[in-house]
């Protein structure tokens, strides 16, 4: 019903301005009572909307879709900001504490120096190297309890409509979210037989990849945009076991 009232209504304001341009043009001859001046200018008009036609949809359209286009990359970028700042940074951590083939990764992303050219090499070697989660059943159960307080929070995220633009973010959070509802599914994690710990295992893996990719591009927009909150990222970098946010 909406949809057929702003149908209408532009019909309507369509009708209107096109009898107010015959008005004004009928004024026009009555005063002057030159048909041909009017003709000429109405044709010359004519003429030039094609080209004004160009410019409103295709140079104004591009600059107003670019300005929206940053407007939006802002406000993803402070949704994926808030995700490491409330449970990516520690969750990642966690993860990186149960990887078995660890030691490779972390001598690899424990840097300071940071650029785009690091960022390809380090996604590169992150999607092509090897995983061994093999958590504990206290692992396991510290990384349920810490889930299950974050659910709220994921599911905020999740309703988020900006994500609807970041389809690898939004890949990341259902990850994580299936995660959580694996080991809240659970009740005793020594208990488990070899298979279902693989499962759990093969979710991990899915979480950890995801969530390290998504940290590489957010650490690479801090660099380039916000120096200060950079600064604290590499401090608190869950790849590098001597970092302290203590500045020395």
């Amino acid at each position: 019903m909406s949809f057929m009232n702003r149908i209408s209504w532009k019909i309507v304001l369509g009708i209107a301005l096109i009898i107010a341009s015959a008005i004004l043009y009928g004024v026009h001859y009555l005063i002057f009572g030159d048909a041909r001046h009017i003709f000429i200018y109405f044709l010359g008009d004519l003429a030039f909307l094609p080209i004004e036609v160009l410019l409103v949809t295709i140079v104004v359209h591009q600059l107003l879709t670019e300005r929206e286009r940053r407007t939006m990359l802002k406000k993803l970028n402070m949704v994926i900001g808030a995700f490491f700042s409330e449970a990516g940074t520690r969750l990642l951590g966690e993860f990186v504490r149960v990887d078995r083939a660890g030691e490779e990764k972390r001598e690899k992303l424990a840097v300071r120096n940071w650029n785009e050219m690091r960022l390809k090499e380090f996604v590169k070697f992150f999607r092509e190297c090897e995983y061994r989660a093999e958590p504990g059943a206290k692992d396991l159960d510290t990384l349920r309890v810490f889930l299950a307080a974050k659910r709220e929070f994921l599911l905020g995220l999740l309703e988020n409509p900006n994500l609807l633009e970041h389809e690898s973010f939004t890949e990341m959070l259902w990850a994580v979210f299936h995660l959580t509802e694996e080991l809240e599914a659970r009740e005793d994690f020594s208990k488990l037989p070899a298979p279902d710990l693989k499962h759990i295992e093969g979710d991990i893996r899915r979480a950890y990849t995801a969530i390290t990719i998504e940290w590489l591009y957010y650490m690479d927009h801090l660099k380039r945009s916000y120096p200060y909150l950079f600064s604290l990222a590499v401090r608190t970098n869950p790849f590098d076991s001597s970092a302290s946010v203590v500045v020395n």
